[in-house]
Parts: structure tokens; sequence; C-alpha cells
């Protein structure tokens, strides 16, 4: 997508808003209801609240898996949702029982969840990292030779934010609940992108401004049935899972990108790998000097529009900023600070090199990204990488 002078290509942090969610935000202050309170008992309330019911009826159409509008969580994004999911599934958990002290997070899990783990351990919790392979993979096998009678909890995302490699967690969930543990998928970069293998699953994060939809609304899905202890409190909203006034106007946007992804599901997943597996033709082709993270081949267990590279011979932040001069606005294999000498602990955790991965660059777009501006950005991209040899 084209702004200004400027190519996005940084979908995956967060998207362009879509029109469909920019027209629902337009209905929205337009209409009698805008500003009234979902939880009020006058006309207008409820018509808030009437409103605010059919957006979790929309997405939990979207998210599928049996998930129920009941089990729609409103949340500030990703980063609460996964949150509310460690925190409040481990220790819903082990309140049922009290021996289930341990929790199992992959290694290649977004900070939002890696982070928590400090903060689990100072609740009481032991928590373990599922190592993935090579491939970026954290296999059912990987995961099952930690679980134990005394684990609460595990938690998978359910594809990887940094190299688009989907995770197995419909076997991964079936593991964790045949040792007695709860299991949560972090689906923020997957929803909206792939059809999700949540049938298994007891929780599910999504966040709106991934697929289209207005920053600050997510949701976190919660089956009935999970134990989850709430880690905010006031008001009572979300049936006491996350209290707080609803965000009515977001939740409307956010309803109006998933019904638009999910409505197209299959025709733009087709038209966006193919510009993927074009684009990565173009920059891994032979001499070129840039490796695939993992293979140069977005096929059913990748994200389509995710392509993810390699510049052994130049930093993610040399790249970013040099790219950033050309017009074409892209990032590292994950959070690029100013005079950070750390690889992507995504790319460490699957075994690829330290010069390899602080070279790494994370190229993420949808179909409203054009096969021309992903041309013009490889022209932009190799010319970089072959001035460096001269």
């Amino acid at each position: 997508m084209q702004k200004n002078n400027y190519v996005y290509l940084d979908y995956a942090a967060s998207a362009p808003m879509c029109e469909e969610a920019i027209e629902a935000e337009r209905a929205y202050e337009e209409s009698e209801i805008a500003g009234a309170n979902p939880n009020s008992l006058h006309t207008l309330g409820r018509m808030a609240y009437a409103k605010l019911e059919q957006c979790r009826r929309d997405i939990a159409r979207c998210v599928g898996g049996g998930f129920r509008p009941a089990d729609v969580v409103f949340t500030s994004g990703g980063t609460e949702s996964n949150n509310l999911a460690l925190y409040g599934m481990a220790e819903g958990a082990r309140d049922r029982d009290r021996k289930r002290t341990r929790v199992i997070v992959s290694a290649i899990e977004h900070d939002s969840e890696l982070d928590v783990v400090p903060a689990l351990r100072g609740r009481g919790f032991e928590v373990e990292l599922a190592r993935p392979n090579r491939e970026g993979v954290v296999t059912e096998e990987a995961v099952r030779k930690l679980l134990g009678p005394d684990v609460a909890l595990v938690s998978v995302m359910s594809a990887n934010n940094e190299t688009g490699v989907v995770q197995p967690v419909g076997k991964i969930a079936r593991a964790a609940h045949e040792a007695g543990a709860l299991f949560h998928t972090d689906a923020v970069q997957a929803f909206g992108r792939i059809p999700l293998d949540v049938d298994q699953a007891d929780a599910v994060s999504i966040a709106a401004h991934k697929i289209g939809g207005p920053v600050g609304i997510g949701a976190l899905m919660v089956r009935s049935r999970c134990p989850l202890r709430p880690q905010s409190f006031g008001g009572g909203q979300e049936q006491g899972r996350r209290p707080g006034t609803q965000d009515v106007r977001g939740a409307l946007a956010f309803s109006a990108a998933a019904r638009r992804c999910a409505d197209g599901l299959g025709r733009t997943r087709k038209i966006v790998q193919g510009r993927a597996n074009a684009l990565f033709s173009r920059l891994c082709a032979e001499g070129t000097g840039i490796l695939p993270t993992v293979s140069a081949t977005v096929d059913e267990g990748r994200l389509p529009g995710m392509v993810s590279v390699m510049v052994p011979s130049l930093d993610s932040e040399t790249l970013i900023l040099k790219l950033d001069q050309a017009g074409f606005e892209v990032s590292a294999g994950s959070a690029c600070s100013s005079g950070s000498l750390d690889p992507s602990h995504v790319l460490s955790a699957m075994g690829i090199a330290r010069g390899d991965a602080l070279g790494s660059l994370r190229i993420s777009f949808d179909e409203r990204v054009g096969e021309d501006d992903l041309d013009r950005f490889a022209d932009a991209l190799l010319d970089i990488v072959l001035s460096n040899r001269r």
C-alpha cells in the first residue's frame, strides 16, 4: 500500500485500516448510539449493547472452532489478551487443582507472552520453554516431552510473527488435554490470514489492528468451561472477566474487518501467497546473498503475506534505514532497537547462526499491496545488498 511517497510493508506490526472498518466507525459516529454506554439501562444503552452483542456473534463466527458469542472477551489488543490468558488461565487451573504449578510456553512466542514468564515465576509457577526445530516448528513431540500431571497451561502461537511458520496447535492442544492441562494459542498473526485450527483450544487471542481494524481493541476467546481468574476488577463487564466500559465503536470496526477477512479468505490467501512466492524467488535467487530464514516457498504451512529473509553481510538496522530512505517500510525479525546487538530470539531458538540472524528482515503485506510495489521493493533491496559488496 502506497502511503504518500512510502510503500508500507509492515502489516505484521500493524495493518492500515480497511475501508469496511473505517465505514463502520463513520456509521457509528453518525448514529444515535454514538457515545452511549452499552451497560446503561436506558434505550440508547440497550441499543448499544445489542450492537456489541452482534459484534460478538460476528467475531465468534469468524474465529470458528465452536466458540460462542458469550466466549468473546473484548480487550485492548493482543498483548492484553495474551497477558490475561497466561495469568488468568494458569491461576484458574491452579485454583481448581493445587498441584498444577507448571506452565509451558514455546520459545518463539511474542514478547507479550515471554515477558510474562518472570512474573509467572514470581507467582509460584515453574515455566518451561518448548523449543522449535530448524524449520521453526514447535512439534507435538517437543511439547509432550515437557508435559506431566503438574502442568496447568500450555501456550503455543498459531503462527509465528517473524517467520510466518504455522504451528500444529490442534495436535498440541490434544496432547495438553490428555495431560489434564489447559491450552491457549496466540492467533494474533494467523487470524484473518489462514483458517484457524482451534477446535481443541480453550482460549484464543486475536487483535483488530493486524487485519485492518483499529488499534486498541482485541479479544480473548475463552470457553465457558475454562477456569480464568480475572486480572483487573471493577464494574463486572465482560462477565467479570475483563471489567471496563466496552468500546462499541472499536468493536464494530473490528467486526467489519473480521468479516472482510473471513468472507474472502480463500481467494485472498491465494493472491497474497502468489505475490510472496514471487518476492522470495527474486530476493533469494542464486548469487543475491539473501537467505530465507526457513525456506523460499510459501505453502500451506506458512502465513501467506510474510516474507522472512536474512542478509548476513548487513545488520537489520542498517537495512531498515537504507530501505526507509528508498521509500520502503519494513521491520527486522523482531523489534530493532538502536545500537542493539541482540539477534531475534525466534531465529536464535531455531538454531540460526548469530551473524545470519543479525541481518534479518520481515516483509509483510496483504492483498492491498500490489505486484509493482513488491517488484520495486525487491529492486531496492537487491541494489542495497549489491552496493555493499562493491
